[in-house]
């Protein structure tokens, strides 16, 4: 890996690590649909104009069935489960769940026969992180609503899902030009429902600033630093970064929020990210492609 694919992935760790925590703070005091539709019509506004100036959107029209497949399963249905979700749940637990991101996208190229499917390897790694997932929701399950944590996994299977629609169906087009058109779908899709959700007390300057941080540096600035990461590296390897955000996503729960942080869940995510690592592992083939990818 080149020293700025590195920078692009340390960046991406840490920015794509934080949303959890703003998410927690916007959804005490407006619904997740109302949050949706504020993150996605900001990001939207700043990068609709940059990919109009950049970038040719026509071929990216071209395919807007799947545009909208990845704007539905990558953003629309996540972004408001994950809300909803963090209404009940902790940020860390959360962020922690949602590192089974790769084991899921593991099991789908097992079952649609994809190229990067795995063997007896990556089979363990679906146990070991099976193990840690169930090692982080075990001692929490009693004690926290079991919607929220079903929520959670909506959110991992679209964030999976989200990947795999763009490497194998809108592989070749302008990823600055696929968020743009997918944030704007989105923003135009939650408007009405925003409307009639738009909370009577104005919303604190703390859940307003972390509305704005939300769009402006983990939707607008991400997307378009992801998209210079997935030039460097493919959208698949560029996926790796979900083994880092939950870290950073449990330390800033603890430290900002003072949530519990548990030895189960610090043994269940160390099981998860080490399953999730052999899960993604790509058989050893005969014919070696030319570009390597990793879940």
């Amino acid at each position: 890996m080149s020293r700025r694919a590195l920078l692009l992935f340390a960046l991406m760790s840490i920015i794509w690590g934080v949303p959890y925590l703003f998410i927690r703070i916007a959804v005490g005091e407006v619904t997740p649909a109302t949050l949706v539709f504020g993150r996605t019509a900001i990001a939207a506004a700043i990068l609709l104009p940059f990919a109009l100036a950049r970038t040719d959107l026509r071929p990216v029209l071209a395919r807007w069935r799947w545009v909208v497949a990845f704007a539905v399963v990558e953003i629309a249905i996540p972004w408001v489960a994950l809300g909803s979700a963090e209404q009940h749940i902790s940020s860390s637990l959360a962020g922690l769940l949602i590192a089974g991101v790769p084991l899921v996208g593991a099991s789908i190229a097992l079952l649609t026969g994809g190229a990067d499917r795995f063997g007896p390897v990556g089979l363990v790694g679906m146990f070991i992180g099976l193990l840690g997932v169930v090692a982080i929701v075990g001692t929490e399950f009693s004690a926290t609503d079991t919607t929220a944590l079903i929520q959670v996994g909506i959110v991992v299977v679209g964030y999976a899902l989200g990947p795999a629609i763009l490497a194998r169906r809108l592989d070749g087009l302008p990823t600055v030009g696929i968020m743009a058109v997918s944030l704007t779908l989105c923003a135009i899709v939650f408007g009405p429902i925003a409307a009639t959700q738009w909370p009577t007390v104005a919303p604190s300057a703390q859940a307003v600033i972390a509305i704005v941080v939300l769009a402006t540096v983990c939707t607008a600035a991400a997307f378009l630093i992801f998209g210079a990461l997935i030039d460097e590296v493919g959208p698949v390897r560029s996926t790796v970064i979900t083994y880092i955000n939950p870290a950073v996503a449990a330390v800033l729960g603890v430290l900002v929020l003072r949530e519990t942080f548990t030895v189960p869940m610090a043994i269940g995510f160390v099981l998860v990210i080490s399953g999730s690592i052999l899960a993604a592992r790509r058989r050893q083939v005969s014919a070696p492609e030319a570009t390597p990818a990793a879940a």
